[in-house]
């Protein structure tokens, strides 16, 4: 018989742009709670702006939790982070959900 202790999870709203001028504000936002074993869920509804510094740091986030034994879960997708994944074919790498809403 084994006992898991369930993962502590926190949640983390990224808002406004994730862009190479706060590259430093998120890579430790990012990247911390993933070296304590947690469970890091990451809404990005309010991301307004994803440049290809952003994108580097998510997927840096998660191959640090690949790499620590934690696990990154990104909800929310906004339109501009589902522009970026679509633009660079990136949904499978995260292995997220997407929800895209329908366009008229």
């Amino acid at each position: 018989m084994s006992t898991e202790t369930p993962m502590t999870q926190i949640d983390l709203r990224l808002d406004g742009e994730c862009n190479i001028y706060r590259a430093d504000e998120l890579k430790h936002a990012l990247t911390e709670p993933l070296h304590l074993g947690v469970r890091l869920v990451v809404d990005l509804s309010m991301v307004s702006e994803l440049d290809t510094c952003g994108l580097q740091l998510l997927m840096l986030a998660k191959r640090t939790a690949k790499a620590v034994g934690a696990e990154l879960q990104l909800i929310g997708h906004s339109p501009a982070v589902v522009e970026v994944f679509e633009l660079l074919n990136m949904a499978a790498f995260f292995g997220d959900p997407l929800v895209i809403e329908h366009r008229k």
